[in-house]
């Protein structure tokens, strides 16, 4: 292994054939084995994230290895500390002691992250539901199975149980869980129904954003119009990928971001203040609905939950 460049984040890994055995052979125990200093599961959020690249290209976890590939490893800046329980209200919609289903406002960080260390759902999880969750996400994201940004609100899952943080996770990475959103966005789409089909990675040179990019791993969302408003549309959105910022990239990309959106809607770019004076807390993005099977009894549970007050406001105003 060898570290590229000065700074100790960035690493760089050339298989060699006599490195690999039954025990190695995919991507993300490959590097857990020449990185001790990662664990597998901290492997594989890296990969999912795209902080880990194989002759330059987004992989999967499974990536099975021939030798001669090239891994290079972007480790993103440490969060020094352990997630600590904060006396947050939180929405409950669901639990029992598998999982719970919970209402996340907009403008709530799922998880402590570089900036952010207090004030989010973890947080207020460990203060609700104390040491029941999943210690699968480790001391900063206990519980967590999938989240959501910030500034969207709407219905996520966390686990109380490893064996039930398993099984939810693959229900999602097998597409068996669905999940719904609402979103509000620019301009009158012209179909009232359609597809959109298109890869997703980090972009190349704005590391905090994500784009639609030829390297990128494969992103498909289906939509469903709502609702005309003059110059805006309500779409329902189907998530048969879940890439990170998938909604609002796809939404982006044929120019019809979502409305309030501070990274991917250049009218609200760097612009808080409009979209507060537009009465929005975070980005017009909630996610709707939630389907899963529960990971214990196979028992089929949907989940529902309305707009948050402020969207709902603004689509009064628009009508």
């Amino acid at each position: 292994m060898n570290d590229v460049g000065h700074d100790d984040r960035y690493l760089t890994l050339i298989v060699e054939t006599g490195q690999l055995d039954k025990s190695s052979l995919r991507l993300d125990q490959y590097v857990a084995q020449q990185v001790p200093d990662l664990s597998r599961s901290r492997v594989q959020r890296l990969i999912e994230e795209e902080f880990i690249l194989v002759n330059d290209r987004p992989a999967k976890a499974s990536t099975k290895l021939c030798g001669g590939e090239e891994i290079s490893i972007e480790l993103p800046e440490p969060v020094s500390i352990d997630a600590q329980p904060e006396d947050i209200a939180i929405e409950i919609v669901y639990q029992d002691e598998y999982l719970a289903v919970i209402n996340k406002a907009a403008g709530m960080s799922t998880h402590p992250g570089a900036g952010v260390q207090t004030g989010t759902l973890v947080n207020a999880l460990l203060f609700h539901m104390g040491e029941s969750l999943s210690g699968i996400g480790g001391r900063i994201r206990p519980g967590v199975v999938h989240r959501l940004d910030k500034d969207t609100s709407g219905l996520i899952v966390v686990a109380k149980q490893d064996v039930a943080h398993q099984n939810l996770a693959e229900q999602i990475r097998c597409k068996t869980a669905r999940r719904v959103y609402l979103a509000l966005v620019e301009g009158n789409l012209k179909a009232d129904q359609g597809t959109i089909d298109k890869p997703i990675g980090r972009h190349p040179t704005k590391r905090k954003q994500m784009g639609v990019v030829a390297s990128g791993r494969k992103a498909v969302s289906h939509f469903q119009v709502m609702q005309r408003l003059h110059d805006y549309t309500l779409v329902k959105v189907s998530l048969e990928t879940g890439r990170t910022h998938q909604i609002r990239v796809h939404m982006a990309s044929l120019n019809h971001p979502v409305v309030g959106d501070l990274l991917y809607n250049p009218k609200f770019v760097a612009k808080p203040a409009l979209r507060a004076k537009m009465g929005l807390k975070g980005q017009a993005l909630h996610a709707h609905q939630l389907t899963f099977n529960h990971p214990l009894t196979g028992l089929l549970l949907k989940f529902e939950a309305p707009l948050p007050d402020d969207f709902q406001l603004l689509l009064s105003k628009l009508q």
